[in-house]
């Protein structure tokens, strides 16, 4: 699916071409045009085209880049299920795994603004539409000294298709085998050509419907060794208690209780949940060029996307902030006894329903032109919006509670009605009207940005033209988010949130050299000086060899100094708190060998023997902090491109990358595990203002996971790439393979501390970062007809969290295979039918699911589905 960009460097330098036929061309990790013939390896470049993506068979940006082999971690996911500060239903790309604030995407070698709905941290693709997408490059190397900031990963820069005579349309639907997950998508251009100008105008809908939950995943699964039984949440339908006298029970039909099993009585959310959740997104563009005067060219870019999602979410429930104490005198106590409610999951009043609604512009207009000398220049100015407003339905107002349990003037004339939490489909409707409210929040982020750039050669030198770029940059980001007055500050309620609001202002100038020292050994360098309001002064730097030992062998090295700025969230963010998968080392502590680490140190922390988690969720607590600093990262890459003959080519690239002073936010299961796998408590995590736990119960009452300067990070590997090209029974014939293996991905969470080991784990909340990864694609074509067939392979990986004699504790190697043919009935007309999935793969089961009882953000929940596609132009 994927062709290195630079095999395609290297055989456009064996074809002989016209001097006049050589064009000046900007490639992804420099700013510098040169002619083809003198373009040198920039470092790993991975270029996705327009056939790749026709072919992929993939419904957006999202899915298409987190097929990347260079991709891991957690990057949102398939079902538009999980938020990303604040941005439910976005869309992002996490290369190496290192964070989707890591990554920098480009549009035609621009920044874009972040999008969600309010205060976000990265770009949301949703408003890119596919049809609009020429091609990608994925830069899989640091980047700050040519784009600026949080190029630490790589950089994807999105590369539009050039304005054309004439209209196309194109109809694409699709559904899985199983008869839902229903996709439509349509997509409208018109260009117009004349000798001054070219401009293109487009019309784009894509509508994704939902896949229910149970219908892929019927239970939530605990393992006892290796049998797996469901196991529901501890937030129970009927009512979870607490006695005076200790025992804990649940409360059922009819006012009538017994001893509470977490087996028996635990919820089952999944009916209440989608594995993919719908989206809709309608958008309208605008691109095209104007030549004003002679190598005087005014250019412009407009778009826009409207984008509305959803998600359901299982009922709200009680007693997770606020112990309901009911004392043995309440008429609705049926014990005898003061008891405490631990959890009353609200049934009575059905699932809540998240949804969002936001809008994206961006307008980009400037002048280029092209100096008799050859020398070229730009000016632009760079104008972006988004604006959301998010919210959920069947929010409890906890206000409003203790007023319906007051004897003394519930059920009076304008008072509230009287309540009854004990017991199952006790609530009446008019305790439900009375508790229940919708919350809805109001948030965006802009971007704000001129700059100026020129390019051309210096001189010429003996080995050839001395390259040359500089260009400045002013740009303003800024990120808002007020969220509803009812939760505005109120610790006591569900997912409570402060407002948002921040900005900063960067000022930044650039130069770049791309030096000729002999024939076939060219060097390049390039430095910024980048100043922020906030932090001062960043200078970023990067030096790079490319050198032809001989015909078929190509040698290139870089070596970078990056940075990140800290988002507007990151800073500014207040407190948030939420439930989120958890995994407690001391359940089930007794079981353990007395002599192990873990069951000596809950003993020691007081954890009470039979301790068992309820549920698979802590209450956790997260937020901003304005001391925070830039990281710093330091970037390597070194390797080869042999060719041994024109059809084939293999390359192979090291990369290490090491961030200092990271940014770091250590998952819930993580951090406990780090506690108690450390001799005698001794991990910082184990502090007070980490976590603590209920003395009487031994569960964890507070988690905290905020974002400090404190961490260290390495990650090194080596990426793989094959492309050979040949014939077969009058067929063109393409296999092309991409592979990433990943030899470390180190975390020190703090100085001094112990080094976490995410390679070849999955990680709990963070992704999966399985050692291989590759995807393989063979096309062909013949005539009117072309296809291809493509694997795409996660490696095996283990549950970080995971006890290694139950189930789950190791995820295997999994293969999706995807196939696509495409016919072409007449120069207008196109047809084209992929499956993606093609064997129907089932997500694997892992300890510490995310959702669905798999890691939802690396492996497909949809299965087999197919799609269909018609394109016709006019």
């Amino acid at each position: 699916m994927l062709l290195s960009h630079a095999l395609m460097l290297m055989l456009a330098a064996e074809t002989p071409l016209a001097e006049d036929a050589l064009e000046r061309i900007q490639v992804t990790g420099s700013r510098i045009n040169l002619r083809q013939e003198q373009l040198a390896g920039v470092g790993p470049v991975s270029v996705i085209d327009a056939d790749a993506i026709l072919r992929s068979g993939a419904t957006s940006l999202e899915t298409l880049l987190q097929q990347l082999p260079a991709s891991a971690g957690a990057a949102g996911s398939q079902g538009n299920a999980y938020w990303t500060v604040n941005g439910f239903g976005t869309a992002q790309v996490n290369l190496r795994g290192l964070g989707i604030n890591r990554t920098l995407v480009l549009l035609n070698g621009r920044r874009l603004v972040a999008g969600g709905t309010g205060a976000n941290s990265s770009v949301d693709l949703n408003m890119i539409p596919l049809a609009l997408v020429k091609r990608v490059e994925v830069l899989k190397d640091g980047a700050s000294a040519v784009y600026g900031a949080d190029a630490l990963a790589g950089v994807v820069n999105i590369i539009t298709h050039d304005a054309s005579a004439g209209g196309e349309l194109v109809l694409r639907s699709g559904a899985t085998t199983r008869g839902d997950g229903d996709s439509n998508a349509v997509d409208g251009t018109y260009g117009w050509r004349n000798a001054s100008g070219a401009w293109t105008v487009g019309l784009h809908f894509s509508r994704q419907e939902a896949v229910a939950m149970d219908s892929r995943a019927p239970c939530s699964l605990a393992a006892i060794g290796q049998q797996l039984v469901c196991s529901g949440s501890s937030n129970t339908a009927g009512g979870r208690a607490r006695l005076a006298d200790g025992r804990r029970i649940n409360f059922i039909e009819g006012g009538r209780y017994e001893t509470y099993d977490v087996l028996k009585h635990g919820f089952n959310s999944n009916t209440m949940l989608n594995a993919v959740n719908p989206i809709r997104r309608i958008g309208a563009s605008l691109f095209g060029q104007q030549q004003l005067a002679s190598g005087l060219i005014w250019f412009n870019e407009l778009l826009y996307v409207d984008r509305s999602s959803a998600q359901l979410a299982s009922p709200g429930t009680l007693g997770i902030f606020r112990p309901m104490t009911i004392a043995a005198s309440h008429p609705t106590n049926p014990t005898g006894q003061d008891l405490v409610l631990e959890r009353r999951r609200v049934v009575e009043a059905g699932p809540r329903d998240f949804f969002q609604h936001t809008k994206t512009a961006r307008i980009v207009s400037g002048l280029r032109g092209r100096l008799e000398n050859g020398w070229e220049w730009s000016a632009a100015l760079n104008w972006a919006r988004n604006t959301g407003v998010d919210g959920m339905t069947n929010i409890i107002n906890l206000d409003r509670v203790a007023a319906t349990l007051d004897t003394a003037t519930c059920g009076r004339a304008g008072a509230a009605p009287c309540g009854n939490y004990l017991g199952l489909n006790s609530l009446t409707p008019a305790v439900l009207d009375y508790l229940h409210t919708t919350v809805r929040d109001h948030g965006g982020n802009s971007q704000r940005s001129a700059q100026a750039s020129v390019s051309g050669e210096l001189l010429q030198l003996p080995a050839g033209a001395l390259g040359f770029a500089a260009g400045v940059e002013v740009r303003r980001e800024e990120g808002w988010r007020n969220p509803d007055p009812l939760i505005v500050a109120r610790a006591a309620n569900v997912n409570a949130q402060d407002p948002v609001a921040g900005s900063y202002t960067a000022r930044e100038a650039y130069g770049e050299l791309s030096v000729p020292l002999f024939s076939a050994l060219r060097a390049s360098a390039a430095g910024r000086y980048s100043h922020y309001d906030l932090f001062g002064a960043q200078w970023t730097y990067k030096g790079g060899l490319d050198w032809q030992v001989f015909a078929p062998l190509k040698l290139r090295a870089n070596r970078s100094r990056a940075f990140r700025v800290p988002t507007v969230p990151e800073l500014f963010g207040g407190v948030t708190t939420g439930n989120l998968t958890t995994t407690d080392p001391c359940s089930g502590w007794d079981k353990l060998p007395a002599d192990s680490v873990v069951a000596r140190n809950c003993r020691a922390a007081g954890v009470p023997v039979g301790f068992r988690q309820l549920g698979n969720t802590i209450l956790t607590t997260s937020g901003g902090n304005l001391a925070l600093k830039p990281e710093l990262a330091q970037n390597r890459t070194a390797g080869l491109v042999w060719t041994p003959a024109r059809s084939v080519t293999l390359t192979a690239d090291y990369f290490d990358i090491r961030i200092d002073n990271a940014i770091e936010s250590v998952p819930g299961s993580t951090k406990l595990a780090s506690c108690y796998n450390t001799p005698e408590l001794a991990h910082v995590f184990c502090s007070p203002s980490s976590f603590t736990r209920d003395p009487k119960t031994g569960e964890i009452n507070f988690l905290s996971s905020q974002p400090e300067n404190v961490a260290h990070q390495r990650i090194s590997g080596v990426d793989f790439g094959a492309l050979f090209d040949f014939a077969l029974a009058g067929w063109r014939m393409s296999l092309a393979a991409d592979a990433t293996r990943l030899a470390r991905f180190d975390i020190k969470p703090y100085p001094g501390g112990a080094t976490i080991a995410y390679a070849g784990k999955i990680t709990g909340g963070r992704g999966s970062f399985a050692r291989w990864r590759s995807s393989t694609t063979l096309s062909a074509g013949r005539g009117a007809w072309s296809g291809s067939y493509g694997l795409q392979m996660i490696g095996k990986a283990d549950d970080i969290n995971g006890v290694k004699a139950n189930a789950g504790a190791r995820a295997p190697s999994v293969v999706y295979h995807n196939a696509s043919l495409r016919y072409a009935v007449s120069p207008a007309l196109t047809l084209s039918a992929s499956v993606e999935n093609l064997t129907d793969h089932d997500a694997p089961f892992i300890q510490s699911w995310i959702d669905a009882n798999t890691d939802t953000m690396t492996y497909d929940l949809m299965g087999r589905r197919w799609q269909l596609r018609l394109a016709y132009r006019f």
